[in-house]
């Protein structure tokens, strides 16, 4: 019993690597610090929680899941998978149920790392989690539309967007402008800095041109708004009047969510380099405080995030002291730069968003499906139009079902009947 315990608590031999990489991994952090600060904001707002609920995510959940989860370069926060479950909650049960949704998952999470079901990922065949990946990147990309054409706020269906978006036009043209101008603009630049300046990232580069721009026009670009200074004391959420029964299955679903995609991440990141050993439960229970911790200082749920995860191993990281470097660098932004942050151009980060949404399409994987049976193409393409049309947690299951009724009918298809002639009478 202890033994299985202490396997999933932090130890010395987290950091026994330090002394000779603390250099990489300090610069991995920075790197993946500046990386993230525009993802944490983007998708704050994309969820309807606020940039301010981003950036805390980012900071608390970032720190805790570096510290004890299971994968030594993990890199946490929230991420665009989480913003897709979280936007229909927020518009059903209000932007204070994140909080509580949060918390409920972040124990669901733990309590699947104590009864060690972390290896069950493995189980979760390659097509289902390439449609799945593909699904939420069109999701992702069609939420954005509304605040590139100067309307940040959610919307539910892709009827709604294009409605919106005839509203938009319609009612101010001029500032749908302003906003498809800043977009267009950030995507050229995300686009162009990896092959002139590939040390500093793109999305950091459109973001501060945009914002200099914004400012020195006096445009009518709608801004981020005031964020906090500091980060605040934890406190639990307030329950009264909460229909805790109707936030049930959102938590499940959210849990569900940051289960899969924590693991996903982590396995990806361990087959990318030498980064030491991988504990998928200890990553659950990671995860799980990650999100527990977010909640209680208002954030959203986290998740291992295989964008910044990737960044933070291709920048040289290699213990979990540039992950929380990360988590430094963001914190620093909470209490020194709130000021010019909050002016940042909404629409400079749903640029941001999509051309993060179209780098998330596998095209190299989706084409190997396609082409190598009936079998696969049908499961990815069935999961990306379940992942889009219903529910995320949905299209994975209903992935594995046809996966498995697919296998059982290729055993049936290889059984053959044979006729044997037995010595003696008959």
């Amino acid at each position: 019993m202890w033994a299985t315990l202490k396997s999933l608590l932090p130890g010395r031999a987290d950091y026994s690597a330090l002394p000779r990489t603390w250099k990489s991994d300090l610069l991995a952090g920075l790197t993946v610090g500046i990386v993230a600060l525009p993802l944490a904001l983007a998708f704050g707002v994309s969820s309807g929680v606020g940039a301010e609920a981003g950036l805390i995510t980012a900071v608390v959940a970032g720190f805790i899941a570096a510290v004890f989860g299971g994968s030594n370069v993990q890199v946490s926060g929230p991420t665009g998978a989480m913003v897709v479950v979280l936007a229909p909650i927020v518009a059903s049960h209000g932007a204070g149920s994140v909080i509580i949704v949060g918390l409920m998952a972040g124990v669901i999470v733990l309590l699947l790392g104590l009864f060690r079901l972390g290896r069950s990922v493995s189980f979760i065949p390659w097509p289902v989690i390439e449609g799945f990946t593909l699904g939420i990147a069109v999701i992702i990309f069609v939420q954005q539309i509304p605040a590139a054409v100067g309307s940040p706020e959610f919307v539910e269906s892709t009827n709604a967007v294009v409605s919106g978006i005839s509203a938009i036009l319609a009612a101010n043209v001029d500032l749908a402008l302003w906003s498809l101008g800043a977009v267009l603009i950030v995507a050229l630049i995300m686009v162009v800095t990896p092959k002139v300046i590939p040390v500093v990232p793109g999305s950091i580069i459109g973001i501060v041109v945009i914002t200099v721009f914004a400012e020195l026009t006096r445009s009518p670009l709608v801004r981020i708004g005031e964020l906090p200074s500091s980060l605040g004391m934890p406190s639990f959420p307030d329950f009264a009047g909460v229909k805790i029964g109707e936030l049930i299955v959102p938590a499940i679903a959210v849990a569900a969510l940051a289960a899969i995609e924590s693991l996903l991440s982590a396995r990806v990141a361990a087959s990318m380099a030498n980064t030491g050993v991988f504990n998928p439960d200890r990553e659950l229970v990671g995860q799980g405080l990650a999100s527990v911790g977010s909640a209680l200082f208002g954030g959203m749920p986290a998740t291992g995030a295989i964008a910044r995860t990737a960044v933070n191993v291709r920048s040289g990281g290699k213990t979990r002291m540039a992950s929380i470097v990360h988590a430094a660098v963001l914190l620093g932004v909470v209490y020194l730069a709130t000021g010019p942050v909050s002016r940042i151009p909404l629409a400079a980060l749903a640029g941001v968003l999509m051309v993060t949404a179209v780098r998330m399409v596998p095209s190299r994987a989706a084409w190997k499906i396609l082409r190598s049976t009936k079998h696969d193409a049908v499961i990815f393409i069935a999961t990306a139009v379940i992942t889009v049309a219903l529910d995320l947690i949905e299209a994975v299951v209903v992935g594995i079902v046809v996966t498995v009724l697919f296998s059982i009918r290729a055993l049936i298809m290889r059984g053959k009947v044979h006729q044997v002639d037995l010595p003696g009478p008959a």
